[in-house]
């Protein structure tokens, strides 16, 4: 069996197998790079995650919580997470597939629309102090 993993790490068990399951993602075309503004769209969502993060992490608050367009159920997202997420996609212009958070607490996450909210609620009476 040929590896093709650098030594020191487990055998890909799939290794030279026709049948191998990841086979089916050679044929997804490369992403294309990002325009200039859908770049300048990631690297704002980039800034504003890490407000929120520092807003609303020391009050509990874990990551986001969105809605799949593809299978219309909630996903669960940690800071890190989206943040990786949103590096790899300016790097790569597309986002790898990723495990779920496995039974995460739905009261541990806020979507993108309540944290703008909130970040907005304490600058406004950042400028009222």
């Amino acid at each position: 069996m040929r590896d093709h993993l650098p030594p020191g790490l487990p055998p890909d068990p799939f290794a030279d197998d026709p049948s191998d399951p990841s086979a089916a993602l050679d044929s997804v075309e490369p992403a294309q790079p990002l325009d200039a503004d859908e770049r300048i769209a990631v690297e704002e969502d980039l800034a504003d995650l890490a407000v929120y993060e520092a807003l609303l992490a020391r009050r509990g608050v874990r990551g986001l919580v969105v809605i799949c367009d593809d299978c219309q159920q909630d996903h669960y997202h940690d800071w890190d997470m989206l943040r990786a997420n949103l590096l790899q996609l300016l790097v790569e212009g597309t986002v790898r597939p990723h495990e779920p958070a496995v039974d995460p607490c739905a009261d541990s996450y806020v979507t993108w629309d309540y944290c703008r909210g909130y970040a907005d609620a304490m600058m406004h009476t950042a400028d009222e102090d």
